[in-house]
């Protein structure tokens, strides 16, 4: 008779410090996997290391306390080439480009998901986990998907629809049928010290949100002035350099006696263009660094639920493939789409059937 292994699959549990990862590590302990928790060492410099919200040194302090709570091993592992060189170094340039990016979509790719998954498969781990409020579904098709919860305000499919069909197989994501405040009584009712922790909200290496100083004093681009233009191209100002303007964007652009919003940024002409707030709608998009999720390919011409930001309500439109991008066009006119932010695109279920980068 052959002896039935009883080893535990060993889960690596990517620990911010927070009350969601915390709580996720526990989770995972309760149904039986063997747990390691490991926080991301990304900081490149003391202030950040100090302040630097979800991966500072008071995140690893946090995180090894409550490792040390839940009797699990607990690791600190470098990530900071890895970090600089996918988030710190394509956010600076995408900003002058005239794009806004989204850095945590990409740390979550590169770093979260990609350096990360690698490292922790080096260590025998069967799988990765984060506490993402999605969830992980395997589909009909056969294909993994990221399934997000319309209901749930703290829902994070979003920011996770260019994970890849290999990282989502080998991801557990343990928080998705809770809501926040469900996850807080968990902690307190185990007497986690970080259960009334508040999350964090500004980019991780920026702690004081001014990140076009951040973007001066790291990188070797100029902020050049330039003209505000309106929506005929007429000069009617002069801008303190296309970093400082987002589209939609209307505090700090200066008095033009009415309202005035961000249309659109040129970088080859060193143009901002501004308009009212009925300028800044759109009724179509084209998004391209495609990732397909719940389906392979897009035959024809697909309806949709779509999001163009992490806050924006879903909205009904139709995609088709064109090369290597897609076009949307949506059944209403949408607000402030944004180049370099994201595309995703649901079923009406909620699944992420694929997602890419507005141009």
């Amino acid at each position: 008779m052959v002896a039935m292994s009883t080893k535990k699959k060993r889960v690596i549990v990517g620990m911010s410090g927070g009350v969601d990862s915390s709580v996720c590590a526990h989770i995972l302990k309760e149904q039986g996997y063997d747990v390691v928790g490991v926080t991301m060492k990304i900081w490149q410099n003391d202030d950040m290391a100090n302040d630097g919200g979800c991966c500072g040194l008071s995140a690893v302090n946090d995180a090894r306390r409550v490792a040390d709570s839940l009797s699990i091993p607990f690791y600190v592992l470098d990530f900071r080439e890895e970090f600089k060189k996918t988030v710190i170094d394509y956010f600076i340039r995408e900003y002058f480009k005239g794009r806004t990016p989204n850095p945590c979509i990409a740390c979550n790719r590169h770093v979260k998901w990609e350096a990360f998954l690698e490292k922790s498969l080096g260590l025998e781990a069967d799988f990765i986990a984060t506490g993402h409020y999605a969830k992980i579904e395997r589909l009909e098709n056969g294909r993994f998907a990221i399934k997000g919860s319309f209901e749930n305000k703290k829902d994070q499919s979003y920011a996770l629809y260019n994970l890849t069909q290999f990282q989502l197989e080998k991801t557990l994501m343990p928080l998705g049928n809770y809501s926040k405040e469900e996850i807080r009584d968990i902690a307190k009712s185990i007497g986690l010290d970080v259960a009334n922790k508040p999350d964090s909200q500004e980019i991780c290496f920026i702690p004081d949100n001014d990140y076009g100083n951040f973007l001066k004093n790291n990188s070797d681009y100029e902020a050049l002035t330039g003209d505000f233009v309106d929506i005929n191209g007429n000069k009617i100002g002069t801008h303190n350099g296309i970093i400082y303007y987002t589209v939609g964007q209307r505090k700090g652009l200066g008095a033009f006696g009415k309202p005035m919003f961000v249309k659109n940024i040129n970088p080859t002409k060193n143009e901002v263009m501004l308009g009212s707030d009925s300028d800044v709608f759109e009724n179509s998009l084209i998004c391209d660094d495609i990732n397909m999720m719940a389906i392979g390919e897009i035959v024809g011409e697909i309806d949709v639920l779509a999001k163009t930001r992490y806050s924006q309500k879903l909205a009904k439109a139709k995609i088709k493939k064109d090369g290597e991008r897609i076009i949307c066009n949506f059944l209403e006119p949408q607000r402030a789409i944004t180049p370099g932010q994201s595309a995703v695109f649901y079923d009406e279920i909620g699944n992420i059937l694929c997602g890419g980068t507005i141009t």
